[in-house]
Protein backbone atom coordinates (compact mmCIF):
# COMPACT_ATOMS: atom_id res chain seq x y z
CA UNK A 1 0.00 0.00 0.00
CA UNK A 2 3.27 2.61 0.67
CA UNK A 3 4.34 4.49 -2.24
CA UNK A 4 7.56 3.17 -1.99
CA UNK A 5 6.31 -0.50 -2.31
CA UNK A 6 8.25 -1.35 -5.83
CA UNK A 7 11.06 -0.73 -3.82
CA UNK A 8 10.92 -3.10 -1.25
CA UNK A 9 11.70 -6.20 -2.77
CA UNK A 10 14.63 -5.59 -5.22
CA UNK A 11 16.16 -3.02 -2.42
CA UNK A 12 16.00 -5.97 0.37
CA UNK A 13 17.56 -8.48 -2.32
CA UNK A 14 20.46 -5.49 -2.91
CA UNK A 15 21.46 -5.58 0.84
CA UNK A 16 21.20 -8.95 0.99
CA UNK A 17 24.05 -9.51 -1.56
CA UNK A 18 25.90 -6.49 -0.43
CA UNK A 19 27.58 -6.89 -4.04
CA UNK A 20 26.41 -5.99 -7.65
CA UNK A 21 28.24 -7.23 -10.67
CA UNK A 22 28.51 -3.87 -13.21
CA UNK A 23 27.72 -6.44 -16.50
CA UNK A 24 28.87 -5.18 -20.12
CA UNK A 25 27.43 -7.93 -22.83
CA UNK A 26 28.27 -7.23 -26.47
CA UNK A 27 26.72 -10.51 -27.53
CA UNK A 28 22.95 -11.52 -25.71
CA UNK A 29 24.25 -15.46 -26.37
CA UNK A 30 27.02 -14.76 -23.26
CA UNK A 31 23.81 -14.43 -21.28
CA UNK A 32 23.39 -17.80 -19.87
CA UNK A 33 26.98 -18.85 -19.20
CA UNK A 34 27.62 -15.59 -17.32
CA UNK A 35 24.16 -15.90 -15.23
CA UNK A 36 25.50 -19.74 -14.73
CA UNK A 37 28.63 -17.97 -13.19
CA UNK A 38 27.23 -15.89 -11.21
CA UNK A 39 24.43 -18.44 -9.54
CA UNK A 40 27.89 -20.36 -9.05
CA UNK A 41 29.89 -18.49 -7.46
CA UNK A 42 27.41 -17.41 -5.00
CA UNK A 43 26.10 -14.27 -6.42
CA UNK A 44 22.59 -14.12 -8.13
CA UNK A 45 22.58 -10.25 -8.72
CA UNK A 46 23.38 -7.95 -11.86
CA UNK A 47 23.13 -5.00 -13.34
CA UNK A 48 23.09 -5.23 -17.06
CA UNK A 49 23.93 -1.77 -18.45
CA UNK A 50 22.64 -0.33 -21.49
CA UNK A 51 25.92 0.49 -23.27
CA UNK A 52 25.34 -1.97 -26.05
CA UNK A 53 22.72 -3.04 -28.14
CA UNK A 54 22.53 -6.30 -26.76
CA UNK A 55 21.43 -5.28 -23.33
CA UNK A 56 17.92 -5.56 -23.35
CA UNK A 57 17.83 -9.53 -24.90
CA UNK A 58 20.47 -10.13 -22.39
CA UNK A 59 18.32 -8.89 -19.59
CA UNK A 60 15.59 -11.02 -20.81
CA UNK A 61 17.54 -14.05 -21.09
CA UNK A 62 18.47 -13.91 -17.53
CA UNK A 63 15.39 -13.07 -16.17
CA UNK A 64 13.58 -15.58 -17.52
CA UNK A 65 15.71 -18.20 -15.63
CA UNK A 66 13.59 -17.04 -12.23
CA UNK A 67 17.06 -17.15 -9.42
CA UNK A 68 18.46 -14.09 -10.19
CA UNK A 69 17.44 -9.96 -9.38
CA UNK A 70 18.22 -8.50 -13.03
CA UNK A 71 18.81 -4.52 -13.03
CA UNK A 72 19.09 -1.89 -15.76
CA UNK A 73 22.46 0.08 -15.80
CA UNK A 74 23.30 3.46 -17.78
CA UNK A 75 19.81 3.96 -18.30
CA UNK A 76 19.38 7.37 -19.84
CA UNK A 77 15.63 7.93 -21.27
CA UNK A 78 11.95 6.66 -20.22
CA UNK A 79 11.86 4.60 -23.25
CA UNK A 80 15.21 2.69 -21.60
CA UNK A 81 12.94 1.97 -18.80
CA UNK A 82 10.19 0.73 -20.72
CA UNK A 83 12.59 -1.47 -22.46
CA UNK A 84 14.58 -2.53 -19.44
CA UNK A 85 11.17 -3.46 -17.55
CA UNK A 86 9.63 -5.20 -20.58
CA UNK A 87 12.77 -7.30 -20.71
CA UNK A 88 12.40 -8.03 -16.59
CA UNK A 89 14.43 -5.40 -15.10
CA UNK A 90 13.10 -5.16 -11.39
CA UNK A 91 15.54 -2.03 -10.72
CA UNK A 92 16.53 0.75 -13.24
CA UNK A 93 19.94 2.27 -12.53
CA UNK A 94 21.07 5.85 -13.77
CA UNK A 95 24.23 7.02 -13.77
CA UNK A 96 22.96 10.60 -12.97
CA UNK A 97 19.26 12.22 -11.18
CA UNK A 98 17.04 12.84 -14.16
CA UNK A 99 13.11 13.02 -13.30
CA UNK A 100 11.93 11.88 -16.48
CA UNK A 101 13.54 8.64 -15.82
CA UNK A 102 12.57 8.79 -12.10
CA UNK A 103 8.96 9.27 -12.58
CA UNK A 104 8.66 6.60 -15.76
CA UNK A 105 9.98 3.75 -12.87
CA UNK A 106 7.47 5.06 -10.47
CA UNK A 107 4.91 5.06 -13.29
CA UNK A 108 6.46 1.68 -14.02
CA UNK A 109 6.59 0.08 -10.83
CA UNK A 110 10.55 -0.29 -10.51
CA UNK A 111 12.88 0.93 -7.82
CA UNK A 112 14.62 3.77 -9.52
CA UNK A 113 18.46 4.05 -8.61
CA UNK A 114 19.45 7.43 -9.95
CA UNK A 115 23.22 8.85 -9.57
CA UNK A 116 23.71 11.48 -6.93
CA UNK A 117 27.14 12.44 -5.48
CA UNK A 118 26.55 16.13 -4.09
CA UNK A 119 24.01 17.25 -1.61
CA UNK A 120 22.08 19.33 -4.15
CA UNK A 121 21.45 15.88 -6.18
CA UNK A 122 20.83 13.67 -2.52
CA UNK A 123 18.46 16.43 -2.07
CA UNK A 124 16.81 16.55 -5.68
CA UNK A 125 16.43 12.88 -5.10
CA UNK A 126 14.81 13.14 -1.88
CA UNK A 127 12.26 15.70 -3.48
CA UNK A 128 11.46 13.14 -5.87
CA UNK A 129 10.49 10.79 -3.43
CA UNK A 130 13.36 8.64 -3.22
CA UNK A 131 15.54 7.40 -0.29
CA UNK A 132 18.40 5.47 -1.84
CA UNK A 133 21.03 6.59 -4.53
CA UNK A 134 23.87 5.47 -6.97
CA UNK A 135 27.11 6.73 -5.64
CA UNK A 136 28.75 7.23 -8.84
CA UNK A 137 31.46 7.67 -10.03
CA UNK A 138 32.50 6.58 -6.40
CA UNK A 139 36.04 6.63 -6.79
CA UNK A 140 36.46 9.97 -8.07
CA UNK A 141 33.92 11.01 -5.88
CA UNK A 142 35.50 10.98 -2.49
CA UNK A 143 34.94 7.20 -1.58
CA UNK A 144 33.41 5.96 0.99
CA UNK A 145 34.13 9.29 3.12
CA UNK A 146 32.11 11.72 1.23
CA UNK A 147 29.44 8.92 1.24
CA UNK A 148 29.61 8.83 5.32
CA UNK A 149 29.64 12.85 4.93
CA UNK A 150 26.71 13.00 3.30
CA UNK A 151 24.91 10.53 5.27
CA UNK A 152 25.22 12.97 8.24
CA UNK A 153 22.67 15.31 6.89
CA UNK A 154 20.47 12.73 5.05
CA UNK A 155 20.10 10.33 8.07
CA UNK A 156 17.34 8.35 5.56
CA UNK A 157 19.49 7.97 2.56
CA UNK A 158 21.03 5.18 1.57
CA UNK A 159 23.61 4.48 -1.42
CA UNK A 160 24.88 2.16 -3.70
CA UNK A 161 28.23 3.24 -4.64
CA UNK A 162 29.73 2.25 -7.83
CA UNK A 163 32.69 2.92 -9.90
CA UNK A 164 36.33 2.84 -9.39
CA UNK A 165 36.05 -0.03 -6.85
CA UNK A 166 37.92 -2.90 -6.43
CA UNK A 167 38.52 -5.59 -4.11
CA UNK A 168 41.49 -3.56 -1.89
CA UNK A 169 38.67 -0.79 -0.93
CA UNK A 170 35.34 -2.87 -1.11
CA UNK A 171 35.53 -3.26 2.88
CA UNK A 172 35.76 0.88 3.56
CA UNK A 173 32.45 1.25 1.69
CA UNK A 174 30.99 -1.99 3.07
CA UNK A 175 31.36 -0.73 7.09
CA UNK A 176 29.19 2.41 6.10
CA UNK A 177 26.08 2.11 7.48
CA UNK A 178 24.57 3.99 4.41
CA UNK A 179 25.68 1.79 1.79
CA UNK A 180 23.00 -0.43 0.64
CA UNK A 181 25.69 -2.53 -1.82
CA UNK A 182 28.40 -1.65 -3.60
CA UNK A 183 28.35 -2.20 -7.35
CA UNK A 184 31.94 -3.80 -9.00
CA UNK A 185 32.78 -4.81 -12.59
CA UNK A 186 35.98 -6.33 -11.53
CA UNK A 187 34.83 -10.21 -11.08
CA UNK A 188 32.76 -9.86 -14.26
CA UNK A 189 35.54 -8.85 -16.76
CA UNK A 190 34.60 -7.66 -20.36
CA UNK A 191 37.35 -9.58 -21.99
CA UNK A 192 36.44 -12.61 -20.03
CA UNK A 193 32.88 -12.68 -21.07
CA UNK A 194 33.79 -12.27 -24.62
CA UNK A 195 35.98 -14.82 -25.02
CA UNK A 196 33.57 -17.28 -22.96
CA UNK A 197 35.75 -17.40 -20.31
CA UNK A 198 33.46 -18.26 -17.69
CA UNK A 199 35.08 -20.50 -15.09
CA UNK A 200 37.04 -17.18 -14.61
CA UNK A 201 33.97 -15.43 -13.94
CA UNK A 202 33.09 -18.05 -11.28
CA UNK A 203 35.98 -18.36 -9.64
CA UNK A 204 36.06 -14.11 -9.16
CA UNK A 205 32.43 -14.08 -8.31
CA UNK A 206 32.86 -16.52 -5.46
CA UNK A 207 36.46 -14.75 -4.57
CA UNK A 208 34.61 -11.50 -4.26
CA UNK A 209 31.74 -12.92 -2.09
CA UNK A 210 34.28 -14.35 0.12
CA UNK A 211 34.92 -10.76 0.95
CA UNK A 212 31.38 -9.92 1.63
CA UNK A 213 30.29 -12.87 3.73
CA UNK A 214 29.63 -12.20 7.00
CA UNK A 215 31.97 -13.90 9.65
CA UNK A 216 31.78 -17.61 10.57
CA UNK A 217 30.33 -17.14 13.73
CA UNK A 218 27.67 -15.09 12.99
CA UNK A 219 26.96 -17.43 10.20
CA UNK A 220 27.03 -20.51 12.57
CA UNK A 221 24.76 -18.36 15.02
CA UNK A 222 22.26 -17.05 12.27
CA UNK A 223 22.03 -21.37 11.16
Amino acid sequence: MSSSAPDDGPRVALERARLVPVVVLDDAADAGPLADALVAGGLPVAEVTFRTPAAADAIRAMADRGDLLLGAGTVLTPAQVDQAVAAGAGYVVSPGLSRAVVERCAERGVLALPGAVTATEVQAALELGLTAVKFFPAGTSGGARAIAALAAPFAGVRFVPTGGIGPADLADYLCTDAVVAVGGSWMVPRDRIRSGDFATVRRLTAEAVALVRPDPGRAAGAR
